[in-house]
């Protein structure tokens, strides 16, 4: 249980840090991915690419190198040393009366990938929760938790 000093000073502390130096966590580089239609030209290029994609916590449309496309969450990759044995895996954006399918790509027919959806963890970090509640403890406020927001 912290003292009444040690809250004031802390509280100070976060009054003085902006979200955005609150948000990134020291080590890791910040990026905004959220509309970015990476460069797809080198195998390096694609192999990056769908790393981040992994890493994006929104969705994602692919398109395939016969022009189909798939939009929704990219959960998971295996990188092979060929582009033909590695592929990612999706989950598609529900579609009404449509049942859900994952869906398995190869690296090797992604002709394109963007990042469509709104990445759901941007400014989410602990250190950005710890800010809002000693603020809220501040402002006197009891029972503080950590709500949801909603997605939708």
């Amino acid at each position: 249980m912290a003292t009444a000093q040690q809250e004031h000073l802390k509280i100070e502390q976060l009054r003085n840090t902006s979200a955005d130096d609150v948000e990134v966590i020291a080590g890791r580089e910040r990026e905004n991915l959220e509309g970015w239609i990476p460069e797809l030209a080198t195998e390096a290029e694609v192999r990056e690419a769908l790393e981040k994609a992994f890493d994006y916590r929104g969705d994602v449309t692919v398109t395939r190198k016969d022009g189909t496309t798939v939009e929704g969450y990219l959960y998971d990759r295996r990188s092979e040393p060929t582009m033909e044995a590695s592929l990612v895996r999706i989950i598609p954006t529900p579609k009404p009366g449509v049942p859900v399918e994952r869906v398995m790509i190869p690296y090797a027919d992604i002709a394109a990938l963007q990042f469509t959806g709104r990445d759901t963890a941007a400014g989410k970090t602990f250190e950005a929760w710890i800010k809002k509640y000693w603020e809220q403890k501040a402002a006197g406020k009891t029972n503080i938790q950590i709500e949801p927001e909603n997605l939708d």
